[in-house]
């Protein structure tokens, strides 16, 4: 018998990430959980979203919002692989379908094909550039390569470079692994130089296996047939003290003016209000992915076969992201939390974090448990006076920056 589904999903916005050119790409980053996704479509010679997919996409994605403003995100693979009409085409779409609403879009790039042209697309159209790199150029060029195995940063901050000249707004998304978490300092000093001001930092956490028959290599979490940790996953007590080092810096000097998603998201939980990022929700499961061809599945990092909620040519965005299956997903993240995690003093800040990374078990040997579990304690509890005092200037009506004096005066 299934589960009573504790929240309301229409409460949130639904989000897809679309993926034009599926998990095609240029470069060649050792981490990345996409590139390997292109062995679930061996019988496609191309990896293109068609005219139809595209518009049937829009459409009911459009429809399926319980909110008037609505967010494309589009993704990769690489999303410049499509060339500007295609994106033409999607505003052409979204103008036919949006009758009045507010459309925003967001596009993740790796920046290393951006030119005048792009640029000023983006800017004409107002689109929010989401640049992948990891940090100054010892940091990103570890493992963002090309295809010929060479380091890409001096092609990406061109990218940013022509960003920049245009006027283009664009945030950061940095993958914090074995090498980088060593250098939290660098990467956020290096992050501000650029022009920064909205900085996200996403921890690698994968494992590896020859156990699935579908000839994937990463696994799911709730999979644990033999594996090895991947080698460029981030220590967990290294990566608390990553954005430790950052928070004391931000929380003396940048606040109001430089922003950090899980510093933002932390703060939002502290107050009670949604945290923006699902991640750090108690729930989930409104954010799903779509490929080229338009199956969706239930998350960006669960594109796996057990995980497709079905295709948008035969199925409504509605009728997916809100059937059974997908909302038990989303449920699952809450009620699923071990023991350990319903005792934690820390738990209304992380909210167990993302599914995907409980890989691990607790000091009883409960499953579920976040692999990432001290880094974030250890976090969550140096934050905890300057989120309370934050918490406390909002209450009263004043600007949260005023801790930056707080922390200042502390030792």
């Amino acid at each position: 018998m299934s589960k009573t589904i504790a929240f309301n999903p229409l409460s949130l916005p639904t989000y897809v990430m679309a993926k034009p050119v599926g998990s095609t790409c240029n470069l060649d980053c050792a981490y990345c959980y996409y590139l390997e996704k292109e062995k679930l479509y061996q019988n496609r010679k191309k990896m293109e979203m068609t005219d139809e997919v595209l518009e049937m996409f829009t459409k009911s994605y459009i429809e399926a919002q319980p909110v008037k403003e609505v967010l494309f995100t589009w993704h990769g693979g690489e999303t410049l692989l499509r060339d500007i009409s295609f994106y033409k085409k999607a505003l052409q779409f979204q103008k036919k379908y949006g009758r009045g609403r507010q459309i925003d879009n967001v596009l993740q790039t790796n920046g290393t094909r951006l030119n005048d042209e792009w640029c000023r697309f983006f800017k004409d159209n107002n689109f929010l550039v989401g640049i992948s790199i990891d940090g100054p150029e010892h940091c990103h060029d570890v493992y963002r390569k090309n295809k010929g195995g060479k380091g890409t940063f001096a092609e990406v901050m061109k990218g940013v470079g022509l960003l920049q000249k245009h006027g283009v707004e664009f945030n950061t998304l940095s993958v914090i692994n074995d090498y980088n978490v060593q250098f939290p300092l660098d990467v956020y000093r290096f992050f501000k130089e650029i022009g920064s001001r909205y900085m996200q930092f996403a921890p690698i956490v994968e494992r590896i296996s020859d156990g699935r028959t579908d000839g994937l290599k990463l696994l799911p979490p709730d999979q644990n047939i033999d594996y090895q940790l991947a080698s460029w996953s981030v220590n967990p007590v290294k990566f608390g003290k990553f954005y430790i080092e950052i928070f004391d810096e931000w929380v003396r000097y940048d606040v109001g003016n430089f922003y950090v998603q899980l510093f933002d998201a932390t703060l939002a939980n502290m107050v009670g209000a949604q945290p923006g990022v699902c991640i750090f929700a108690e729930t989930c499961g409104h954010a799903a992915a779509m490929e080229f061809n338009g199956d969706v599945y239930a998350c960006d990092h669960y594109v796996f076969p057990e995980f497709k909620l079905g295709n948008v040519r035969n199925q409504t965005i509605f009728e997916m992201m809100f059937q059974q299956q997908q909302l038990q997903f989303g449920a699952d993240k809450k009620e699923k939390l071990p023991t350990q995690c319903l005792q934690c003093d820390v738990l209304r800040f992380c909210h167990g974090e993302c599914p995907k990374n409980r890989i691990a078990r607790t000091s009883d040997g409960e499953p579920g448990l976040n692999y990432l579990c001290e880094g974030y304690k250890a976090f969550f509890r140096h934050a905890l006076p300057y989120m309370e005092f934050m918490a406390n200037e909002l209450h009263n009506k004043r600007p949260p920056a005023n801790v930056m004096y707080f922390a200042r005066g502390k030792k």
